[in-house]
């Protein structure tokens, strides 16, 4: 499906898609990746701007990555191989 990539700021995060279910993955400037999440239908930027400085979950980055997916169960299966596969240092080990 649609796959994106927009600054991790508030103003970037405002172009995203909230269609569909998604995944994303925080990014560093140098392509990095500090965390992999799954956001439902209609709330994909609110949970992106859940990580943002000052929010409750804040995760460092420079940039996210979004790809749209046809359904929750599609996103969170695509969540947990990219856990698995990259290990990224923000998410949570053993998930």
């Amino acid at each position: 499906m649609t796959r994106k990539t927009v600054p991790f700021n508030k103003t970037g995060i405002g172009k995203l898609p909230n269609n569909a279910p998604a995944t994303y993955r925080i990014q560093t400037a140098g392509g990095k990746t500090n965390y992999v999440g799954v956001a439902k239908r209609g709330r994909v930027r609110e949970r992106i701007a859940e990580h943002l400085p000052g929010a409750k979950d804040y995760i460092p980055g420079a940039k996210v990555v979004v790809e749209q997916q046809p359904n929750i169960g599609t996103a969170r299966g695509k969540e947990a191989r990219a856990i698995r596969r990259g290990q990224p240092r923000y998410n949570r080990q053993g998930r």
